[in-house]
């Protein structure tokens, strides 16, 4: 049999061990090599959290843990596809070179993603990446996302009766405005609290950080008196742990 290298990519929620799935804990087991991304010294406790993960869940003897340093994006290229294809392709790059590394071209990688790899995530556009260069195989172990851990933190449900919603990002609310033809929008990948570019009026925000970790925060009111609470909120929180990770729901009346 020709080798071939299993790639896992297992969600693991918001980083709790409780929010793992049998079947990702059991992927991991399986795992010959699982790699941990390092993203600098201000985000060590990322790499520290999926190490304590597999400190709780791994008792496979054989598995080892790897670091890997992540390279950064050139947020300077006034191209945004363009830098962020350039970014992937250093990270694809930086996995492969993992990955020959410890296993050579035969055997179990795995690699641990926050929330899902299906949403607003770009694993799997790496992994692709990776599979033009190494006889690669790509399995997903789905995960609770960022967005239910948001509606279960404030007990709402994500849509009205029988109504739509969009999935948007900070980016496009803020160069677009509201998406047409919906009433509730969640955004997510948004360092800028791009909420404060819509008229507030009859609008309702539903904001946490760090959802489902013990660091969470929950806000929520009527965006235009509410805006404000969580711009500062946000912003003493990245300052007091070094990152963040937020996410919102909005919806007008």
């Amino acid at each position: 049999m020709a080798p071939m290298i299993e790639l896992l990519l297992v969600g693991i929620g918001t980083g709790d061990p409780d929010h793992l799935t049998l079947q990702a804990i059991k992927a991991l087991n399986s795992a010959d090599l699982v790699m941990i991304p390092r993203k600098g010294e201000t985000k060590a406790d990322l790499a520290e959290l999926r190490r304590a993960i597999c400190a709780d869940v791994v008792t496979n003897p054989a598995t080892q843990l790897v670091d890997f340093d992540l390279p950064v994006r050139d947020a300077g290229n006034p191209d945004y596809r363009a830098g962020v294809d350039d970014w992937h392709d250093a990270i694809a790059g930086v996995w492969k070179d993992t990955i020959l590394a410890g296993l050579g071209q035969d055997g179990r990688v795995a690699l641990l993603v926050w929330g899902d790899p299906s949403l607003y995530d770009s694993t799997l556009r790496i992994a692709a990446r990776v599979g033009r260069d190494l006889p690669l195989t790509i399995r997903v172990i789905p995960g609770i996302t960022s967005l239910q851990a948001l509606t279960a933190a404030h007990a709402i449900p994500l849509n009205d009766l029988g109504a739509p919603f969009t999935v948007t990002t900070g980016r496009r609310l803020r160069d677009e405005g509201w998406p047409p033809g919906v009433d509730t929008v969640a955004v997510m990948l948004d360092g800028d609290c791009s909420f404060r570019s819509l008229d507030p009026v009859g609008v309702t925000i539903w904001w946490g950080a760090y959802v489902g970790m013990k660091e969470e925060i929950a806000l929520s009111g009527p965006l235009a008196t509410t805006a404000a609470t969580i711009v500062e909120t946000r912003a003493k929180a990245r300052a007091d742990h070094g990152w963040i990770m937020d996410i919102y729901v909005l919806r007008r009346a």
